[in-house]
């Protein structure tokens, strides 16, 4: 299709309002511009066309036979344009939402909590990828990602939804009586980290500590992680949002913890998606997100 011989498009959804209401204050209401502009639109559109579309008859408007057949043109591919898009729109809101998460946040965080969004929204498709590979939200398709970070991402929106300070903890009945003022102090101790993540080992050089040897590591899925470490199978670094509770009530002892904001740890879960508008399944599950983690961030 060659545009350059296309009149404004302006004109001609200024001409299509003014042919259906007969009138420029109607036509102007309806595009939220004044009466004057869509006349003087109208009239650019005759002179691109060479012909009259519209005359004056009384105090309305009539349109000439060529007014007419035009009119008639117009709103038939406007009607078949706005048919595509609703198509369209009504295709992108079906698809389902799709989001990955670290199998630890959604069975920490996510899962006892997305019942709530379940009931909010029935009509939204769910598809959730518990998984600690780092997705491609293009390649792969995904609406969503949440990761933990400093929110430095390439090419990515970001926002932070759960900051949290970052805990070294082991169930109580493991560490006993057993005095543990500095990280290698715990080194010997049997660790647990989740599968396909550096967390343990990251936090450990970061304080300049060598993990002895790694057959005291075991390696587990983020859904194990917790009950293992309830257990006393091993000490686990997490983010103390996950394991607020077991705190509170004993279950748990915080061996080391960062600071929300430390230095060495500025890091927080953040909500990643794509450049550009979101789509409304999307814009929902964010905006339920954000109002869950506002007024119950941890509990």
């Amino acid at each position: 299709m060659d545009w350059s011989d296309m009149p404004p498009l302006a004109t001609l959804r200024s001409f299509e309002a003014a042919a259906r209401h007969l009138n420029f204050t109607a036509a102007g209401r309806e595009m939220n511009v004044t009466h004057a502009a869509v006349s003087q639109q109208v009239r650019r559109l005759e002179e691109r066309l060479g012909v009259s579309l519209m005359v004056r008859e009384g105090r309305g408007l009539a349109l000439t036979d060529d007014g007419a057949r035009l009119a008639w043109q117009l709103s038939d591919g406007f009607g078949t344009l706005q048919q595509a898009i609703a198509a369209f729109t009504d295709n992108e809101t079906m698809r389902a939402l799709k989001v990955t998460v670290t199998p630890i946040f959604a069975t920490s965080w996510l899962m006892p909590r997305i019942a709530d969004f379940r009931a909010s929204y029935p009509d939204i498709e769910l598809m959730l990828n518990p998984t600690f590979e780092l997705m491609d939200l293009r390649r792969d398709n995904y609406d969503l990602a949440i990761r933990y970070g400093l929110g430095r991402w390439p090419r990515l929106e970001s926002e932070p939804l759960i900051p949290s300070s970052f805990v070294v903890v082991a169930a109580t009945s493991l560490v006993g009586n057993r005095r543990i003022l500095e990280p290698s102090d715990a080194a010997d101790l049997p660790w647990l980290q989740e599968l396909g993540t550096d967390e343990l080992k990251i936090w450990m050089e970061r304080r300049g500590v060598v993990v002895p040897r790694k057959k005291n590591i075991t390696h587990l899925p983020g859904y194990m992680i917790m009950s293992a470490l309830r257990d006393g199978q091993g000490v686990a670094c997490t983010a103390r949002v996950f394991v607020e509770e077991d705190i509170q009530e004993g279950r748990l002892t915080v061996l080391f913890e960062d600071e929300e904001g430390d230095e060495l740890n500025p890091a927080a879960y953040h909500m990643v998606w794509q450049p550009g508008p979101m789509r409304a399944p999307l814009k929902a599950f964010v905006t339920w997100l954000k109002q869950v983690a506002k007024a119950d961030p941890g509990a």
